[in-house]
Parts: C-alpha cells; structure tokens; sequence
C-alpha cells in the first residue's frame, strides 16, 4: 500500500464509480480496478459494495476512509512545513461566514503577512454546517463558525461576541411598525444561513411563521433590496455600521436571546497543527481584542 493507493481509494468513494474516479485520478479503470483489489487483500476486508449502478463504501470501508483522510493529511502538511530552516512557512485553509471575512478577512490576511510573509492563506466562504463539515473532513484546517458548537474531534478557540440586528427600509419607525406590514417581506441568503435562522426565530416568536422571501447571494445585494423597500433583514450591526452607514436603511435591537452572536474558531483535536497553522491560531490569540 502506498498514499496513491488511498487518494485512488478515495477517488472511488468520491464519485461511487470505478470508470470516474480512474478518470479524475488521470489512470485507467484497470489500474483503480487493481490497487483497489489489493488494499482489500491487503485488510482483509471488502471495502466497497458493488453494483450495475453504484459503487459503495462497506463499513470496513467507511472505517479506513477516516484513517486515510487522516494520513493524507499529515502527508501534506509535511510537504507544506518541511524546510531546510526555522522559518514559519506553508498553506493553510481557512473557512468563515461571508460576513467575518468582509469585515476582519483583509485585516487578518495583511496582518499575517506582515508577521508570517511565508505563509499562504486560502480562504473560503460557506454556510456554518459546510464550514463544520470541511474542517471534520480534513478540507479546510480551521473555520470561524457561529456558537455554540460540541463535535468531540474539533478544539475551539472563543474569537468575539457580535450584535445582531434587523435591518429595514428607513420608511418605517419600529418594529412594530414594520411587523404591521402584510405580507412580511424579507430579504435572506440560501437555507442554512445563521442570520437566516434568527429572522425566522424571532418572526415566530412575535407569531409569524409565513413569510415572502427574496434570497440573495451577498451582502450588498441584501442591503440594495432593503434600501429599495423590497424588505427586511437580520445583519451584524458592525457590517451595517461600518460599510453601510450612510445608505437609506434603518436599524433595530432583537430581543437580548437572539441579538448576541459569539465566533468561534475550530479546527481538529487529533492531528498536531503545521507550525503555519500553530501560528495562525497564535495571531487570532493575539488579536482578540481587534477583531
């Protein structure tokens, strides 16, 4: 067994076909065929279920898919650390919320630059339950996600506390003005969005639980429909302060269980950071008090 045996392993699982993985993985089927057939002899174990329609992981398989996500992880990120010297250099993967990464994402990159001028940051916008789920799969080495969070694999570093707020059209004087208005109208982004389940928990809390909604890929789209009368919507008060101060639009407190949002940063237990990432960790430390 060698690590392209595993990435071809992988591949398999992947696209559940033999034909597509050969073809992802530049080989052909008889080679995937092949080395698939002797990892099973090697563990003694089927590792797939197959069919005329698709191919699947057994248990023995889902079992070695975890060990070999984690090999070939600890594989690349010695390519990445290893170095004829002490300085800090490397890749690192990092997910957050669209949102952190409009107001904190150029002032982290440049501030890691400064200190780290070696080390390369990828970084990634998703929803919170991608963000997880790539750092539980070894995609991402780390993600700023919303609390709370209880995954026994994942440590947690607490980043900073935000408020929440609604955010309206300036036409109207209250919230209780606004929620007067039929139908409700809001404006949100794609299932799954934390500011997306506020909206909704507080509409129902005031006995709402149907709404129009208009979804948006960005924030500046968001604020554009609000401006425009179109509807509402749930922001942090510090993106809508400091980008948005001056636009048509108002703003309103949620009730104190829903206004107050806490990041955190996560990345995985069991797998030594790369001294890229370890100084990554450090410098969100450190700055704690700036974010």
């Amino acid at each position: 067994m060698n690590t392209n045996d595993l990435k071809l392993f992988e591949a398999v699982a992947h696209h559940g076909s033999f034909t597509k993985a050969a073809e992802a993985m530049f080989t052909v089927q008889s080679n995937v065929t092949a080395r698939i057939k002797n990892l099973e002899e090697e563990f003694g174990a089927s590792l797939f279920t197959r069919s005329n329609r698709k191919v699947e992981l057994t248990t023995a398989g889902e079992t070695l898919m975890l060990y070999s996500k984690k090999l070939n992880h600890l594989i690349d990120e010695a390519k990445r650390s290893v170095g004829k010297n002490d300085v800090i250099k490397g890749q690192i993967k990092i997910g957050s919320l669209e949102t952190m990464m409009t107001i904190k994402g150029p002032e982290l990159i440049n501030y890691l630059a400064l200190k780290f001028p070696y080390v390369d940051l990828e970084l990634k916008s998703d929803m919170r339950a991608g963000l997880i789920n790539d750092v539980v799969n070894y995609k991402l080495d780390a993600a700023f996600v919303p609390a709370p969070l209880d995954i026994p694999e994942l440590d947690q570093l607490k980043i900073k506390e935000e408020q929440i707020v609604v955010v309206a059209p300036s036409n109207f004087e209250s919230l209780d003005d606004l929620l007067k208005k039929t139908p409700q109208k809001a404006i949100v982004f794609d299932q799954g969005c934390v500011f997306r389940a506020r909206l909704e928990s507080w509409l129902v809390s005031k006995g709402i639980s149907q709404y129009h909604k208009t979804v948006m890929n960005s924030i500046e789209g968001v604020i554009n429909f609000i401006e425009s009368g179109i509807g509402f919507s749930v922001l942090p008060q510090d993106i809508v302060t400091k980008f948005y101060g001056s636009r048509n639009i108002k703003t309103f407190p949620l009730p104190p269980e829903l206004a107050l949002m806490t990041t955190i940063l996560i990345f995985r237990k069991d797998v030594p950071p790369s001294p890229a990432l370890k100084a990554f960790i450090n410098l969100c430390e450190s700055q704690l008090d700036n974010f």
